[in-house]
């Protein structure tokens, strides 16, 4: 299998895209009797990693080579050698005669509609919302993780209390106090993510059949989290400035739901914001109708242009507002760390359920990140977070204001991480993923971020520039939006794009 590989060379200088010198350094094995027929080609998996390509390109190769007769597939076993392989014309011009339809798979399909899209170190991810490795800043975590090693020895690494290290509630408290959100200590529940938090929240409060009002599209990790726990999602058309009043009024009324689940600033995906009037009326909802609102603080600091946004927890008045907010968009994400201000109402059914799930947040990554914030070392990352993202923020809109075809739209969210743009109605979303994956562009496919129980609207696309570098941005998004150009025009030619 290694020898088969080692004869397998890319030249990154020509303008055929991976699949097809894939292909056709395959059937030259095959022709020059290298591989003999009946002999086991090696898995698409190894293939991908031994080649450092994307699995998509791989399939799209082999498709084409056992459409063409030099191969066959064995279920459960693997690609063959066809004993006698057929070439026609087609093979023979397999450039010129790939159309649109036979580059979509279903097996890329599949990945790209669970949000699951491999990636080579050529790839430029645009459907990532999370920073990049070198932004962590590794040093300064470094220098808190050894002080409490020295300091607390052992105790480090005992079980903590389920509702959190009582120092770190503090240390939060202090800097919520900065964004004009009150509150103390035992309000507050760590936990390891947010969407953990969704899952305690659901665990806590929600049973099987019950109702829960989400935006449309939302974030789609708390529409698994809801499935999850058999819960009936009723989902609400999300404009710019947020969900109908009137509609949502009129859906607690029919539904009678247990929570609402929001993110008002800077929504994932869409990076729409809640205007702070309708911020208010949702309030006065919830305790009409004897509400909570799980309050999904996803980057409201993230705020590049002044808007402003009030959070809801700090106009909360009534004790309904569940606010979650995890560091995994500004911090280290697989520190897997956030928290929660619970109302005390509830927060006994809370602790219990989250000791129910995993007993406690680690406690060394909790006693090292509230040394963290004490030393001033979170405040000085934050900012440089932010400087970053709105570098790249900035450089994402001028790529997409000069390249972006007319008959695609997005609204300027003015923060956050996302981008969410509208394609031509009837745009095949899945295909364009499918042609980008084979230049290693990766972007969201809109389908992931709706429950299904709506009239989806199935052209849009998010692109998050969190994972991207500045100086690939421009390149990225050019590529995408001549390919969305090509498939508009029905042509072919997107194949002599330029290769990363």
């Amino acid at each position: 299998m290694i020898e088969i590989i080692e004869l397998i060379k890319f030249d990154k200088d020509s303008t055929l895209p991976l699949y097809v010198q894939l292909y056709e350094k395959l059937k030259t094995l095959i022709g020059d009797g290298t591989l003999v027929c009946d002999v086991r080609l090696p898995s698409i998996r190894q293939l991908s990693k031994e080649l450092g390509i994307n699995r998509v390109t791989v399939v799209t190769a082999i498709r084409e080579l056992e459409k063409d007769g030099y191969v066959y597939t064995k279920p459960g076993s693997g690609t063959f050698v066809s004993s006698s392989f057929i070439v026609t014309d087609k093979s023979m011009h397999l450039q010129s005669n790939l159309v649109l339809d036979e580059v979509y798979t279903q097996e890329y399909a599949s990945l790209i509609n669970n949000g699951q899209v491999s990636l080579t170190e050529n790839s430029i991810n645009f459907a990532s919302a999370t920073p990049t490795p070198d932004l962590f800043p590794v040093d300064d975590f470094k220098v808190a993780l050894n002080e409490v090693l020295e300091r607390d020895k052992g105790n480090a690494f005992s079980y903590q209390d389920s509702q959190g290290y009582y120092p770190l509630r503090e240390s939060i408290c202090r800097v919520l106090g900065e964004a004009m959100i009150t509150c103390n200590p035992d309000d507050i529940q760590i936990i390891s993510g947010a969407q953990q938090g969704i899952d305690i929240i659901s665990k806590a409060l929600l049973r099987q059949g019950d109702y829960i009002i989400t935006e449309s599209p939302t974030y789609a990790g708390a529409i698994a989290v809801f499935k999850s726990r058999g819960v009936q999602i009723a989902d609400i058309e999300l404009f710019e400035d947020g969900m109908s009043l009137s509609v949502l009024e009129y859906t607690i009324k029919k539904y009678k739901p247990r929570l609402l689940y929001t993110i008002p600033s800077f929504q994932n995906p869409t990076g729409y914001s809640c205007s702070n009037h309708k911020r208010e009326q949702l309030l006065k909802l919830a305790d009409k109708y004897d509400l909570y609102v799980i309050e999904d603080d996803y980057v409201s600091d993230l705020d590049f242009e002044g808007k402003k946004y009030i959070t809801l927890k700090s106009m909360d008045k009534n004790n309904r507002v569940i606010f979650i907010k995890s560091y995994s968009k500004i911090f280290m994400p697989g520190l897997r760390l956030g928290f929660m201000i619970v109302p005390p109402g509830i927060l006994g059914n809370v602790i219990e359920a989250k000791h129910a799930t995993d007993i406690s947040t680690s406690g060394l990554i909790q006693r090292a990140f509230d040394l963290y914030i004490r030393k001033g070392f979170w405040d000085k990352h934050s900012q440089f977070m932010y400087d970053v993202y709105k570098e790249r923020y900035i450089k994402t809109i001028n790529a997409l204001d000069n390249n972006l075809p007319q008959n695609v739209t997005y609204k300027k969210p003015g923060g956050g991480l996302n981008l969410w743009l509208s394609l031509p109605p009837g745009f095949h979303v899945n295909k364009l993923a499918s042609l980008c994956a084979l230049k290693d562009i990766v972007f969201a496919p809109g389908k992931i971020f709706y429950s299904g129980n709506s009239s989806q609207k199935l052209n849009n696309i998010r692109l998050s520039f969190a994972s991207v570098y500045v100086e690939h941005i421009e390149h990225g998004v050019g590529i995408l939006c001549k390919t969305i150009e090509l498939m508009e025009q029905k042509n072919e030619s997107y194949r002599n794009l330029p290769i990363l």
